[in-house]
């Protein structure tokens, strides 16, 4: 399953909405076609070249945020010394989860009052952000990742499908799952749930709902980075820890507000 996830997700990632996908020799990099952010998603380093390739990486992202997304597998093993070095620093470590979908107890019920469905039009991207703004903070969204959703809500199959749990008439948790087609993945983003909202199943209802949508859609595995708050509802619902990721931001470009949280360029983690 680690085999295939660093093949189909990071060394080929299908580029989405507002992404391009740039293979080379030694990395691959996902880039904003907002020229707003990059990220080193794969990289197949040695110790003799490591820091040729870090040193040029740097060089060449022109990017007001610049990100490598380091997997705990990664070679070589000191390569976290090497980015820090190079003048890269860690966010807090995420945890990659994967569940095969045949696994999952699906559907899961949502509590009472609550409703589940997924984004149809402008009004209900405006209520994700709403939602992630109050979760996550103001900011923590980046412009790039709203578009994507807004533009592929105009395409068929869509790449990606933005969910909200309401009560009546209020959002109060959102997150999104995206389809990386060709692939056996289907993958978590940006999942959070209002504060007052918390402990009563809604978040476990939100990615059940996403959960159907990928299996509907006949993925075998759904993957997801997970925070230490929602790991272990992920767990009890039958997901995986396969590895750790940790994104290491680059200097002055990670200062100039570089968004931490739900919706940072390469995608980011799921949250209760």
């Amino acid at each position: 399953m680690l085999a295939a996830l660093d093949e189909q997700l990071r060394r080929h990632p299908v580029a989405g909405p507002g992404v391009r996908v740039e293979n080379e020799d030694r990395v691959t990099r996902m880039v904003g076609t907002d020229g707003s952010w990059s990220s080193v998603v794969w990289s197949g380093l040695s110790e003799a070249d490591a820091d040729d390739v870090i040193a040029r990486e740097i060089a060449r992202a022109t990017e007001a945020s610049f990100e490598w997304k380091l997997y705990s597998h990664d070679r070589p093993a000191d390569l976290p010394d090497r980015l820090r070095a190079a003048g890269f620093t860690p966010e807090p470590v995420e945890t990659v989860m994967v569940a095969d979908l045949a696994d999952l107890d699906l559907p899961v019920p949502a509590p009472d009052g609550i409703r589940l469905a997924t984004v149809e039009d402008d009004a209900g991207v405006e209520a994700m952000l709403r939602v992630h703004d109050e979760v996550f903070g103001p900011g923590t969204t980046y412009p790039s990742v709203v578009e994507a959703v807004r533009t592929a809500l105009g395409i068929h199959p869509r790449p990606i499908e933005a969910v909200l749990a309401r009560a009546g008439d209020t959002a109060v948790s959102a997150g999104r799952v995206e389809f990386h087609e060709g692939t056996d993945f289907a993958s978590l983003w940006g999942g959070g749930t209002l504060p007052e909202w918390r402990g009563r199943g809604v978040f476990r209802a939100l990615v059940g709902h996403r959960a159907v949508l990928a299996r509907d859609r006949g993925f075998r595995y759904l993957q997801v980075d997970a925070l230490p708050t929602s790991r272990p509802i992920l767990e009890r619902m039958g997901f995986h820890p396969l590895t750790g990721t940790t994104p290491w931001t680059y200097g002055s470009k990670s200062e100039e507000a570089t968004p931490a949280g739900p919706l940072s360029p390469s995608g980011a983690q799921d949250s209760s």
